[in-house]
């Protein structure tokens, strides 16, 4: 997203990428009743990168790679205060355990790793709907 968008699609941007979040948690519950807790994952981490990239784009904000998302999250939201410590670590495992879960070998999720991961996922797009409301 190189080009200069106008404020009122820049807003629709915004709005597109947070209802991704919300549309992309939903699907978790089905796939871990499913025993599909690798692809849980992924829509876990896509959930929260999706309500991610709407912050960084709110704020002007485009870094061209996941790691560059992880990082300007916590450099301008966690470091901040703006975004709990707790948030960025959420997202930090979420990044790792995806990218693990896509490409090593013999990587396997649980259905309690969902459990434990999926109230942090909907915590994290919380916080970030409530910071694209300022």
């Amino acid at each position: 997203m190189k080009e200069q968008l106008s404020h009122e699609n820049l807003n629709a941007l915004v709005t597109y990428r947070y209802q991704r979040a919300n549309e992309t948690i939903k699907e978790v519950p089905y796939l871990k009743q499913q025993g599909y807790y690798n692809t849980a994952v992924n829509r876990l981490y896509y959930a929260c990168y999706y309500a991610a990239i709407a912050l960084l784009i709110k704020h002007g904000i485009n870094p061209s790679t996941h790691a560059g998302v992880k990082q300007m999250i916590g450099m301008h939201f966690v470091a901040t205060n703006r975004l709990s410590r707790e948030s960025g670590r959420c997202f930090s495992l979420l990044f790792e355990r995806r990218h693990s879960s896509d490409y090593d070998d013999f990587a396997y999720s649980s259905e309690e790793e969902i459990d434990e991961l999926l109230p942090k996922a909907m915590a994290f797009i919380e916080a970030i709907g409530s910071l694209l409301k300022e």
